[in-house]
């Protein structure tokens, strides 16, 4: 990667890499069950900006050539798999009860509700398909399962979530609050960056240092979350906006304001950028998706 490095080319370049390897791993809607299915396939290809697979690629690039191209593919469908059903799940009516998401009905609003529990279901178990039958030796193979497995369970996304329920009409505070959005949002953000690492075989050093990237970018990705439910309309977020206030959920612009909130973003976006100095211009295109984060609806 050089200093001509063109951001909005790699960008679309990944998003169709990303796009066409969804469809080549996931089950066509001609598969029995068809329904099944085809509400897989609705949830998981119905848009999104990929930011996890887009992590992966940026991640993997930073190899000396080592990464392998096909387990790269398979660890960035496997996290938006994981992803989608955390969506499909999210939106159901025991959970936070939404008819909108990526500007389309949820599944269980497309389908019914028990198609989108099973949804939700096979999806997380597509991904643990896909990377156990990922093209990398089984010591690395092994390492991208275990990382998403626990970035997804109940000290991961699954706990983070359970905390955010629990904590609706409560008062957390600033750690209490970091810590959820640590589990529910950069756990699996985290999680993309540190397979897109172990598929480019890095060593420790270089391994901590993308942690040290992705720990930021998680809470900034969620601060930046909370700021656009509080300040967007519904067509641009492409789900309902003010979900959280309407929930009395806690945010970061409910507990600290929305000025501290936007400041809060830009320093971890700063502290992201700043951990991958020793990694030189192969990092360019994690920096540019740092930015891209946090400047989501400007």
């Amino acid at each position: 990667m050089t200093a001509a490095f063109q951001f909005q080319e790699w960008l679309a370049t990944h998003s169709e890499r990303a796009e066409s390897a969804l469809d080549r791993l996931l089950d066509s809607a001609q598969t029995t069950p068809h329904r099944l299915h085809e509400a897989m396939r609705y949830s998981a290809q119905g848009g999104g900006k990929r930011i996890r697979p887009l992590l992966v690629y940026a991640a993997g690039q930073l190899s000396k050539g080592k990464e392998s191209v096909e387990a790269l593919d398979a660890a960035a469908v496997a996290i938006e798999c994981i992803h989608a059903y955390s969506l499909v799940h999210d939106d159901l009516p025991c959970m936070d009860d939404d008819d909108l998401r990526r500007g389309r009905p949820t599944v269980h609003k497309a389908f019914d509700e028990a198609t989108a529990l099973l949804v939700g279901d096979a999806l997380q178990t597509r991904a643990f398909e896909i990377l156990a039958n990922a093209n990398i030796d089984a010591t690395h193979r092994l390492r991208m399962i275990s990382a998403l497995a626990a970035a997804s369970g109940s000290r991961g996304m699954a706990g983070g979530q359970a905390i955010d329920l629990e904590s609706v009409g409560k008062k957390l505070d600033l750690v209490g609050l970091k810590q959820m959005h640590a589990m529910k949002t950069g756990a699996l953000l985290s999680c993309a960056v540190e397979m897109g690492g172990i598929a480019a075989q890095l060593d420790f050093t270089q391994m901590t240092q993308l942690a040290n990237y992705s720990q930021a970018l998680g809470l900034a990705f969620q601060i930046v979350d909370d700021v656009l439910d509080a300040t967007a309309d519904s067509q641009t977020l492409g789900k309902t906006a003010g979900k959280d206030a309407a929930a009395n959920k806690p945010t970061y612009v409910t507990l600290m304001g929305l000025d501290y909130a936007q400041k809060q973003a830009k320093e971890l976006q700063e502290t992201a950028i700043t951990s991958l100095d020793g990694f030189g211009s192969k990092a360019q295109a994690l920096k540019d998706l740092a930015l891209l984060v946090v400047n989501r609806g400007k």
